[in-house]
């Protein structure tokens, strides 16, 4: 399965991206019962790991993604999910990716945090929401997907009319105060094709985006696991919990 779509140019809402960067996404969930002192000691070496990917050329946030600056930040998840935390980094390339992934697990990730990583090639360069002099969005959500069944059986022109349907409901994302953080392939990374990466304003926001993407049919072709989180500093969210 190619996991490849009519969408592979520029629309009116994509552009394609040659930069090469590779994402590292990933869905964790804390570790119970680890020792203060010890979650901190691991925490202060995740921080220094990070300060170290940075100078390497890691955006270490979805934000950078659309050249803020600003600390590693990642999104608290809510308890119906099936993680505490997710977030997305960006490294150099691929290779990056593997080993900065290795290095932060060493400096003291894998300590507090049961990880999955999903790794891949950057495909559409990022869309920012309208700027509106407010601050960055609070929420995040991410979408990964992949072909069904119903895609590999449509035709040519059947996938090119969904293409032109979906991208009616990506603009009319962006016009809603969304930020679009390109999309990411991660064929060779396990059973998802892509990974998509939103800022968004509320999570109305995102319910009212879904109902378009339903409306334009977008989830005919797909089979789809969705995460949202509410914007945190990276290092907030490894602070051990108090009591």
């Amino acid at each position: 399965m190619s996991g490849t779509s009519a969408l592979s140019g520029a629309t009116d809402v994509f552009a394609l991206s040659g930069s090469g960067r590779c994402v590292a996404f990933f869905t964790a969930r804390r570790r119970a019962a680890l020792p203060k002192d010890r979650a901190r000691r691991a925490a202060a070496g995740v921080a220094a790991e990070l300060e170290r990917l940075a100078d390497d050329g890691w955006i270490l946030s979805v934000g950078g993604m659309f050249g803020r600056s600003e600390p590693p930040t990642a999104f608290a998840t809510g308890f119906a999910q099936d993680a505490d935390i997710v977030g997305a980094f960006e490294a150099p390339d691929r290779a990056a990716a593997l080993a900065g992934t290795a290095r932060l697990g060493a400096a003291g990730w894998d300590e507090l945090l049961r990880t999955a990583w999903l790794l891949g090639p950057r495909e559409f360069a990022p869309v920012p929401r309208p700027e509106d002099g407010s601050d960055p969005p609070a929420w995040g959500f991410f979408a990964l997907w992949q072909w069904n069944a119903a895609w590999q059986a449509a035709t040519p022109q059947e996938r090119a009319e969904y293409d032109a349907e979906c991208d009616v409901a990506f603009a009319s994302d962006v016009a809603s105060g969304i930020g679009i953080a390109g999309r990411h392939r991660l064929d060779a990374a396990g059973r998802w094709h892509h990974l998509g990466i939103w800022e968004c304003p509320g999570f109305p926001v995102i319910d009212a985006a879904m109902r378009e993407h339903e409306r334009v049919a977008d989830f005919k072709f797909t089979t789809s696991r969705h995460y949202a989180g509410r914007r945190t500093p990276l290092l907030d969210l490894l602070e051990p919990a108090d009591g």
